[in-house]
């Protein structure tokens, strides 16, 4: 039985209240009172209702006088008032109180014990409380036990709309952070995701203040590599895999040769990597036990399937059937994937890949990174939005994220570069541009890229061919092209020569890195003079 816990200190006087139930019970109850849907694989199927993205423009920091020097204030971080919270708070704890049954989620974040903090979730919907088992670090009976006071709450009353009428609320949608009272409140959203990215976000903001660099991006490991006199070194061989949802952070770092320590959310401290969360969050659509097998068979027993669609007699889940949303989701715990490392730390990383969703179909599949072209690049964040990863957006759509991450950050995107620059300089990390998005033609010409190919192109930077590879210069860009990779036909590897029409590549590539140009405006003033000359140019000649 789960040790008991009472919420009058929040205001809430529910008295029915499971605190981290086990995913049976939990499956007990969103089977007989939430409607949610047992597969064939075992895995639980659930409707996050109307949201089924997250709502990145509803998203508000507190402003108040602790924190708000160091917020990056601006379309990202939105200021809330701080009476404006205390009222969504009130209609969160009102709409808890007015339910016969509460579940409380107890976890960690980050797997260091040194900096880990102690999460909270309470909710209303028996397949939140069974994601967030999943996404946070579960504690032993010990550790629950002992757990006291957490260092911050999660109110999601998501089933609730929130009150346009407060001020700085402008839908019935909000997610809004107080930092200084340690409290995320969700109203009018029902997407898991809100939840696990709320904790990110906190992360992002503590994390740097002690000098560890927070990171959207997954991470693995190989076995081993060879060390200093040719003797094989165990556990030395770490990549980080930057990118949004939808460009192959998890796909990519789920390699069966190769010990997962993280899909998505890690730091980088002094002593090496470690993950965020004890679970992982993958895109769902269009996944096959052929092309993903280690996330194909992880859906099972424990697993949260969001917003798929399965055959009501059957109960198998079509995973090609889009008609709900492009973003459908599976949650599982880490230990799913067979060959995760447990506990999800390692070392220094040798390899960092930025991974690109380029819907313009112009940059390389792969590309070698100066240290200079590394800072441009990680600043710059361009890839596309995939469809349904957010409200309204139903296409892919070129946009610019800083850090891979905008919506994350909390803090000015230049204290994460210059903590990743400087952990770079020190490890002599290798940085690598991976385009996994069209080939051939912009998105709606060309087509996607070959998710054998890309793994190929992997494999060579973890054996270290790619590096030896001959490679050539991009005229536009400035990046450096390996011209041959084993397992990928030479001309996949030079954009230009996938298009039909040479002339309209030589446009949309002068088209993109305008884009780049224009962005990077933005963050001149806080880079050096070689960081600036990184980025790609217009006034040359693109004949090559």
């Amino acid at each position: 039985m789960s040790p008991s816990i009472d919420l009058a200190d929040y205001g809430i006087q529910v008295t029915d209240v499971l605190r981290n139930a086990s995913p049976a019970r939990l499956y007990e109850d969103a089977l007989q009172l939430d409607g949610e849907v047992l597969v064939s694989s075992g895995a639980i199927a659930a409707n996050s209702g109307t949201k089924k993205g997250r709502s990145p423009k509803d998203k508000r920091i507190v402003k108040e006088p602790a924190s708000q020097a160091d917020v990056w204030w601006g379309d990202v971080n939105i200021p809330l008032s701080e009476d404006s919270f205390a009222k969504n708070k009130s209609i969160a704890i009102q709409y808890f109180n007015g339910c016969q049954r509460l579940y409380v989620v107890d976890g960690f974040a980050g797997w260091d014990p040194k900096t880990q903090i102690k999460v909270r979730v309470l909710c209303t919907r028996a397949y939140h409380a069974l994601f967030m088992h999943n996404m946070l670090i579960r504690p032993s009976a010990e550790e629950l036990e002992n757990f006291g006071n957490p260092d911050y709450v999660v109110f999601n009353a998501g089933c609730q709309p929130a009150d346009p009428s407060v001020e700085g609320i402008e839908t019935e949608t909000s997610v809004a952070l107080n930092l200084a009272t340690h409290e995320l409140v969700i109203l009018g959203t029902e997407y898991a995701g809100e939840m696990k990215k709320g904790a990110f976000t906190i992360m992002h903001y503590r994390m740097p203040k002690q000098g560890i660099l927070s990171m959207h991006c997954s991470a693995n490991e190989g076995s081993e590599v060879t060390g200093k006199g040719g003797v094989a070194e165990k556990g030395a061989d770490v990549s980080l895999f930057f990118g949004l949802s939808g460009t192959g952070k998890t796909t990519l770092s789920a390699d069966s040769h190769r010990a997962l320590i993280g899909d998505d959310e890690h730091c980088w401290s002094n002593e090496g990597i470690f993950n965020i969360e004890g679970g992982c969050y993958a895109k769902a659509i269009d996944l096959s036990a052929e092309s993903e097998p280690e996330i194909f068979h992880a859906i099972r027993f424990g697993t949260v399937l969001e917003n798929t669609v399965q055959d009501p007699d059957t109960r198998e889940v079509d995973f090609t059937d889009s008609s709900l949303t492009q973003n459908t989701r599976a949650s599982y715990p880490i230990e799913f994937i067979p060959n995760a490392k447990i506990p999800c730390v390692a070392g220094h990383p040798s390899n960092i890949l930025f991974l690109t969703c380029d819907a313009f179909g112009v940059l390389p599949p792969v590309s070698r990174l100066s240290p200079e072209q590394a800072m441009y690049h990680f600043i710059s964040g361009y890839t596309a939005k995939v469809a349904g990863t957010e409200v309204g957006v139903t296409e892919p759509e070129a946009t610019f994220s800083t850090c891979f991450g905008a919506p994350f950050l909390v803090l000015h995107p230049a204290r994460y570069a210059e903590l990743l620059a400087e952990k770079m300089r020190t490890h002599s990390v290798h940085a690598w541009l991976v385009n996994t998005g069209w080939s051939g033609g912009p998105y709606g010409i060309g087509k996607r890229m070959s998710l054998q190919y890309t793994r190929a192109i992997i494999d060579a930077i973890h054996n270290g061919s790619l590096s030896q590879a001959p490679t050539l210069t991009d005229p536009i860009f400035g990046l450096e092209i390996p011209t041959s990779c084993a397992h990928v036909p030479d001309e996949i590897l030079i954009p230009k020569k996938t298009w039909a029409d040479p002339v309209a590549f030589d446009q949309t590539a002068m088209k993109l890195a305008g884009l780049f140009i224009e962005n990077f405006k933005h963050y001149q003033s806080g880079t050096s003079e070689a960081v600036r000359a990184a980025g790609p140019r217009t006034a040359v000649g693109v004949g090559a």
